[in-house]
């Protein structure tokens, strides 16, 4: 019989990687003046973190559909360990962009086999509330990052943060153990996967589309602390202004069980792409601890509605080679984080937060539109 829930375990994971995943926004001020480096330095940080992420998750997908879900997430935390201490530990910046790069790398692992291990042991029917329930563990990791590394790294360090990263990921890794590895056909080779997957345009749709939301919400909210910081707002509550992202994250997630028995999918991601441009919008009207904690309000409405409709989506086009394409769809989401990130580091520096966050609205606008027509063509075909 098909899950309803994920198993805890599998939460407690995605918790994890979310947790390590969003500890170093609130940080990078921080960060910036330890080392005595611009802020624009010290956000190659956060940018090379979440390129790693990015870009390793072909590799993650392929050997998660080769040796399975588990081994591939217990590997991974292990790694992540390892490399978080390495972080907690770093002697010069150079030596923590080199542990927070192959931090992001292991992490990277985490939440793309644990969609993938939710879209093995579901049905269509209870996808998308099982993918809005392991959302729901991710929120509660970013709402914990984002409101207490701010606070602990001014009152204690930065290194105390990575530190408990490394707590949290050897504890995530034991229950793991427990799980047994879901049945499912092994037969299709790597090459096979990936000639499936980039011979299917919906697959490829769903990963573009993917890379603009990650540009948008992730890598826009990275900077959402810095820029409060840039207007003299203490790290502290910079950081518990965007943990606002996380509550509304965990709140809509429970909304979307009840939605989806309701509204069609493309409905309910035009929902979430409406909350992602009225808070982009926010910020670029005006910056203050107000209009942040909205935006951030709405842009975890977005994440619980809108993301969790692509997600979904992502787990569907390609049954045979699932882990491959949600490690493509994962890759594109978080390459472009780090993209947009990169790019925004410039007009942060310069302190051009109105034209940054404008941009982005213009461009969540158009998402939101292409999207929910996308979605709908696949389903009337489909």
């Amino acid at each position: 019989m098909p899950a309803t829930r994920p198993p805890a375990a599998v939460s407690l994971a995605a918790f994890t990687s979310s947790v390590d995943r969003f500890g170093v926004s609130p940080l990078l001020v921080i960060l910036a003046v330890d080392f005595g480096v611009s802020l624009s330095l010290a956000v190659v940080v956060a940018s090379i973190y979440f390129m790693t992420y990015g870009l390793s998750q072909p590799l993650w997908g392929m050997l998660s559909d080769r040796f399975g879900r588990l081994p591939l997430m217990r590997f991974a935390l292990a790694g992540a360990v390892l490399c978080s201490v390495a972080s907690a530990c770093a002697p010069s910046l150079l030596f923590l962009t080199v542990a927070r790069a192959l931090a992001g790398g292991f992490f990277g692992a985490i939440v793309p086999a644990s969609i993938t291990y939710v879209g093995d042991t579901s049905d269509n029917e209870n996808r998308q509330s099982m993918m809005s329930d392991l959302m729901a563990a991710v929120a509660v990791g970013t709402a914990v990052a984002t409101a207490a590394s701010g606070v602990i790294g001014q009152m204690f360090s930065w290194r105390v943060v990575f530190a408990v990263s490394a707590v949290l990921a050897l504890v995530s890794l034991i229950p793991l153990f427990r799980l047994v590895e879901p049945e499912r056909d092994r037969t299709v080779s790597i090459s096979a996967s990936l000639r499936l997957f980039f011979t299917e345009k919906w697959a490829l749709i769903v990963v573009a589309l993917a890379f603009v939301e990650g540009s948008l919400v992730l890598g826009i909210l990275t900077l959402l602390a810095p820029a409060l910081e840039f207007q003299g707002v203490e790290t502290r509550w910079a950081g518990l202004s965007v943990a606002a992202y996380g509550v509304a994250t965990l709140v809509c997630t429970r909304l979307v069980r009840p939605l989806s028995a309701r509204l069609t999918r493309p409905r309910i991601l035009s929902i979430g792409g409406i909350c992602l441009t009225a808070g982009l919008g926010t910020v670029a009207l005006h910056l203050s601890i107000t209009t942040v904690v909205i935006a951030a309000m709405l842009l975890g409405a977005s994440w619980a509605l809108m993301h969790t409709s692509l997600q979904a989506w992502a787990t569907q086009v390609v049954p045979s080679a699932r882990g491959m394409t949600v490690a493509f769809f994962a890759g594109a989401l978080f390459a472009g984080s780090a993209v947009s990130s990169a790019l925004a580091g410039a007009l942060a520096e310069a302190g051009e937060w109105t034209l940054l966050f404008g941009l982005a609205t213009a461009v969540a606008l158009l998402l939101t539109v292409v999207a929910a027509t996308a979605m709908s063509r696949y389903q009337a075909r489909h």
